[in-house]
């Protein structure tokens, strides 16, 4: 784990007081009123290294601008009748809180299909799903408990799981690649549930398409995990 010290903070902030008031804007609707810890995130994922820390916020910030991801929760996929079919073939949720108070998002990687719409859609989707915890989920947490909450918790659910989902691996890699370069530190710890036996064979696939870091955070429980998973969340399971 990083240790990202005081002066690293300090450093950081003092280069991101000089970027110019457009991209500050952008820059604010990142941090929600939390600076300091967005700071440290992407120090974190970049090793404590301030000049590449940086560089990846600012790469972040333009690729915000350049595609308007502030303003992305107002522009639907459209007609409904696609956005009804990509929501309905990429199962994500949210089930509750951690002990931590983390939000829990439960994913159903093994019934999610990615094949009713275009590529371009499924990644708009969940970048719209990205915003909507980071706008109004973990900032709800972070006012209910009075202090910053940032990250969050997956449950990634392998039932139904087949080969063929390796199809989808343009996408994955995609989605991968947006989170690591842009929702960096976002995502606490994944559980993997109900794995089935071609899981490994999947896992050969996706796991040198993870980042270290990423890799570092995966937990593979036995089974539906549920002894595992009632000691991270502090309400039953059913």
């Amino acid at each position: 784990m990083v240790t990202v010290s005081h002066e690293a903070v300090t450093q950081f902030q003092a280069l991101m007081d000089q970027v110019d008031e457009p991209l500050k804007i952008t820059f604010q609707n990142i941090h929600r009123g939390y600076p300091t810890e967005t700071l440290v995130r992407f120090l974190k994922a970049r090793d404590g290294n301030v000049s590449k820390a940086h560089k990846m916020l600012m790469d972040c910030l333009h690729w915000r601008a350049q595609n308007e991801i502030d303003k992305i929760l107002s522009k639907p996929i459209v007609p409904t009748e696609l956005y009804r079919a990509v929501r309905d073939s990429q199962l994500i949720g949210m089930s509750g809180y951690s002990r931590e108070s983390l939000p829990v998002f439960a994913v159903g990687v093994g019934l999610s299909t990615f094949d009713k719409a275009s590529v371009h859609c499924y990644v708009q989707s969940h970048i719209q799903i990205n915003e909507y915890r980071d706008r109004v989920i973990l900032p709800s947490a972070s006012a209910k408990h009075g202090r910053p909450i940032t990250t969050c918790v997956k449950v990634l659910d392998m039932t139904g799981l087949k080969l063929s989902a390796l199809s989808q691996i343009k996408l994955l890699t995609i989605i991968s690649t947006v989170d690591d370069l842009n929702y960096p530190e976002k995502t606490n710890t994944y559980y993997i549930v109900n794995v089935p036996y071609i899981f490994s064979a999947c896992w050969k696939v996706v796991k040198p398409l993870l980042q270290e870091r990423t890799r570092k955070k995966i937990q593979v429980l036995q089974g539906s995990g549920r002894d595992e998973l009632l000691k991270v969340r502090h309400f039953c399971l059913h």
